[in-house]
């Protein structure tokens, strides 16, 4: 009889420069509203997902981090921006965007719901259409991604491309 085998994560960057790798549940999976991380993520709010101790791995490169504040560093990618973790003395949490199937990594909860801007709650009643709806936007026609796959790469950018 084989054990039941833990979760395993990957993610990373939009550039592919950091690459991670996480084995085992994730936890406090969350998105945060304080103005901290408002500002980190330069968005109404951080998604960030713990992963458990000694289950992250650095696959590919690392992140530089910023000290945010007395207790908090803030990783990042060095070469295209994308905020990657939350360093708190509880742990590591990273960026659920950064996850390659961040649909599998829903929140259970809400942080710093005091910095909540006003209208985070009525997004998802504002009308929606697919990118390529976009009249005013001619260039998608011959757009051509450089952003990292959502997958493990041996080297990137890819040999040839």
């Amino acid at each position: 009889m084989s054990l039941p085998s833990k979760p395993v994560y990957t993610g990373g960057c939009q550039c592919g420069a950091v690459r991670f790798r996480v084995v085992g549940a994730l936890s406090s999976v969350s998105i945060c509203h304080c103005r901290m991380c408002q500002k980190a993520f330069g968005s109404f709010y951080a998604p960030l997902a713990t992963a458990p101790e000694s289950g992250l791995e650095w696959t590919r490169g690392a992140p530089k981090r910023y000290r945010s504040s007395s207790h908090v560093l803030r990783g990042f990618c060095a070469e295209c921006g994308t905020p990657l973790t939350y360093e708190a003395p509880d742990g590591v949490a990273l960026a659920i965007g950064a996850f390659d199937d961040p649909a599998s990594v829903a929140p259970t909860k809400q942080w710093g719901i005091e910095a909540k801007l006003p209208y985070v709650d009525h997004l998802p009643a504002l009308p929606g259409a697919p990118t390529e709806a976009d009249g005013d936007a001619g260039f998608l026609a011959d757009l051509v991604s450089l952003q990292h796959p959502d997958h493990d790469t041996e080297s990137w950018p890819e040999e040839g491309k």
